[in-house]
């Protein structure tokens, strides 16, 4: 497989994206592939992004896929290729906004998933149980506040 050769401002970029998507839990391939992308004057395939990437396809096609349901990506047609080309879209407002919808939803899920288990470990007698479930309940509170700001149409309007 012969690698695609790339920029040196380029290749910063590249490894910049994936450090940036994967403090953010996104994954680095993600950050990586959406960076290639961007810095690509053609559509590219999914082979492109394996060689110059050093991925497989599996992570090229995943994360291409997660790039797409965040409307960061979108397959383009070639001409007389049947292969799937992928260009970034530059609309950055929009892509933060789906990112940030699609994580807060999934970790806001997980926050009361956790807190939902933690209260039915609690048995009657635990000793600190009252203060515990105390402390359950202020955090919900405190979930509650975070959601309620979260769907603020003032943060939305920003993130447009």
């Amino acid at each position: 497989m012969t690698p695609v050769e790339l920029h040196p401002v380029v290749k910063r970029f590249i490894e910049d994206g994936g450090a940036l998507s994967q403090s953010l839990g996104l994954g680095r391939v993600v950050g990586q592939i959406y960076a290639f992308l961007y810095f690509s004057d053609v559509p590219r395939a999914l082979g492109d992004l394996q060689r110059a990437l050093r991925i497989s396809k599996g992570g090229a096609s995943m994360g291409v896929r997660q790039l797409e349901q965040w409307g960061a990506a979108r397959k383009v047609w070639v001409p007389g290729d049947r292969k799937d080309y992928y260009e970034a879209n530059d609309w950055f407002g929009r892509i933060l906004k789906s990112v940030l919808m699609d994580t807060m939803a999934k970790k806001m899920a997980d926050g009361t998933a956790f807190l939902d288990a933690a209260e039915a470990m609690l048995k009657p007698g635990d000793e600190n149980a009252a203060f515990i479930r105390e402390r359950i309940a202020h955090m919900r509170e405190f979930q509650g506040k975070a959601a309620k700001l979260w769907k603020n149409p003032l943060l939305q309007g920003f993130l447009k």
